[in-house]
This record gives structure tokens, sequence and C-alpha cells, in this order.
């Protein structure tokens, strides 16, 4: 369990939860353990990855037609003071908006950076902004099972790294932790410049059934899982990229893809996923966590001209996402967070990849249309 605060600070942690509950004008709101809120059963919070240097909240808005519930933002950590001065001015903006903060905290200095004073200043951080009503889900160092961060694959390290973090963040009245790997497929993700070596400590403890070699058939998640006192929300980067590698073709996605994704169940006539643990009921079931999907959009390539349209991709892939069975078979899935970026991908060969659907009117239109009843929105 967390460490026990003074009676006086759970106060007034309690009076800044419910303060930030009221702003948010929300109903039917149970409360985290660590403060943050969690949608009752069959709701879900609808969120967005949104690219700060080219987005605002209010355009982006204005596009959807909702204030989604919360905002993600990626940053370096240790935060530099350039960093810092942009979260705080973003904050500003969600408080007016009453929405809250997925904050990526990225220590691209690698895990060894993070120390009691940057953790600190961290807690100062987190206790200013949900003063101001924001409450913020702090996802720290995302998908370190991959092979492309140089905090991955180094899973002794990372847990005690990860729990170090939650004791800075638990001690913020309305700040939580998001434990976020990517989606088992493809896994280990051979190749990556920061794949665990034959021989290393972090090798061993990756290859889970003892054979010698990582495979998609060692865990992709397990090593991983710093544990549940210091876990408040579970989450998954889960996207269409395409049906085979080299990625970058315009293929609509299978339409079993995403639960098949979130349950390891995934296998088509060019994959087989089957070996990968069913993460949904691993994590979210059986530690009764509550479950977010961190990003997720589905790939379209501009620069071909062949294949799929980019509507027809973009909306098969969140009629699965909006499927209304979802909210009673998988009551723990609680957010689904869109990314609304284009950006170059490594794996398409540096392609300029399309991942928004609020840039074109008659996706963002048909897209608009297809949002559930039951997610909720800042507004």
């Amino acid at each position: 369990m967390r460490h026990l605060r003074q009676r006086w600070t759970k106060i007034i942690g309690l009076m800044s939860i419910g303060f930030a509950i009221a702003l948010l004008g929300w109903n039917q709101i149970a409360v985290a353990r660590a403060g943050f809120p969690v949608p009752q059963n069959g709701q879900a919070y609808f969120g967005v990855q949104l690219d700060w240097s080219s987005d605002t909240v209010d355009a982006y808005a204005a596009r959807l037609g909702h204030t989604p519930a919360i905002v993600g933002r990626y940053v370096n950590f240790p935060l530099s003071s350039s960093d810092d001065q942009a979260v705080n001015l973003e904050v500003q903006t969600l408080a007016a908006h009453h929405e809250m903060l997925m904050l990526t905290l990225e220590p691209w200095p690698g895990l060894t950076a993070i120390n009691a004073a940057n953790l600190k200043s961290l807690t100062k951080r987190l206790k200013a902004w949900n003063s101001l009503g924001v409450p913020v889900l702090v996802r720290f160092a995302h998908e370190m099972n991959g092979s492309w961060y140089p905090w991955a694959q180094q899973p002794g390290r990372y847990v005690s790294t990860f729990r170090q973090v939650a004791n800075a963040v638990h001690q913020a009245p309305s700040s939580a932790m998001l434990w976020s790997p990517n989606d088992g497929g493809g896994y280990p993700f051979a190749g990556g410049p920061y794949e665990a070596k034959p021989g290393t400590a972090d090798f061993a403890a990756l290859d889970t059934n003892h054979d010698g070699q990582l495979t998609m058939s060692d865990d992709p998640f397990t090593p991983y899982y710093p544990g549940d006192s210091y876990v408040d929300w579970v989450g998954l980067s889960l996207y269409h990229f395409g049906s085979t590698y080299p990625w970058g073709a315009n293929v609509v996605p299978a339409s079993d893809k995403f639960v098949g994704k979130l349950t390891g169940t995934y296998q088509t006539s060019y994959i087989d996923e089957t070996a990968i643990p069913n993460f949904y009921d691993l994590f979210a079931r059986r530690h009764n966590k509550p479950m977010a999907i961190s990003e997720t959009s589905a790939l379209y390539n501009a620069s071909r001209s062949d294949g799929a349209s980019n509507l027809d991709i973009k909306s098969a892939w969140w009629q699965q996402l909006f499927d209304p069975s979802l909210a009673a078979t998988y009551p723990q899935l609680k957010m689904i967070v869109w990314f609304e970026y284009q950006k170059q991908e490594q794996d398409t060969g540096t392609a300029l990849i399309d991942w928004r659907v609020t840039a074109d009117p008659t996706i963002d239109a048909a897209f608009k249309a297809a949002l559930p009843s039951r997610l909720i929105y800042a507004h």
C-alpha cells in the first residue's frame, strides 16, 4: 500500500478531489485510490493525444464538437525549464476547460537520470496543477517493452524507477500512475537500438519461458509490472499499423483486430499472436485496475496511392473501439485516447503517417457521428 500521509494532508487531498470533480461537472463518478476520478460502469473517458506544437485544445474541440475529458502531453523527464513553462501554460488551458491531463514522462537521458531532487520537483508541480482543478494521470516511461526508447527492456531498473516515481506522484492529491506498455504484437521487437542483449540480467529476466531466447512466446508484460501498490491505471498503446511487415500499406483492419490484440487472440493468415497473454484479463480484471487505451489510431500513408482510403481504414478501426458490446464485456475499459498526430514512422521507411481523424472534414463528420453516448467529455 502507499505510504500513509498525515491526516490533515488527507483532508486537503479529499477537498481538492471534490473541487476537481465539481469543476468537471461529471455525474456518477467514482474516485480511484490515488484520487484520480474513474467513470462508473458503462462509461469511459474520451481523450486525445494532442500535437501541442501545431494544434490547440480550442481548435480540436471545435472540430470534434466535444471537449475531451483528458488531453495528452509528451514531455522530457526530468523536466527542463522550457518544458516546465510550457506544461504550466497548458495546464491553465485545461483548467479553463475543466479537463484532465495525461502527462507522459519520457526519460530520454535514461532511467539513471531520475533522482530525489527531480522527483521532489515533480511532486511540487503536480500539487500545483491539482490545486487548479486539473487531475493528472502520469504515464511514466511508456512502451517500456519495446526496443525503441532508451528506457526500454530494462525490467529491473524500470520497475525500481517506476516505484520511485509513483511514490512522488502519490503525494499529490489528485494525481495517479498509469502503467502503459505497447501491445505485444511483434514482441520482443528485435533489431531495435535498445533491445535486451543475450547474456545480460535483463535478457534473463525477459526470457520468461527459459528457453534461452526472446520470442513472442515470452511474456511481454509481466516482467515490467511494478506492482499493484504503485500502479493505479493500466493501459496499452494499441494501433492498427497494417497487416504485414514492413508496415506502410493502406489496409482496412480485420474486424476482430482490436479485441484480438487486447486479449491475445489476434490471428490471421499472416500473423499469429495467440501466444501473447490476455492483457485485459491479466491486468485490468485480475488486478482490478481501470484500463486506458493510452494511444490508438489506424495507419494511413498519404504517400501511397494504392490501397484502402483513409476513411475506410479509420472508420473500420473506430467501429471496433466504439462497439457497444465492449462496455459489458470489458467493464474495466475506462478510457480511449485517440492519437491526433501526423508524423514520420520509422517502421514505414520514414513515411509521413496521418493518424488524425479531425483534419479531414469528411472523416471528422463520420467520427463525430460514431461517438457513442457512453463516452464522457469535459462538457
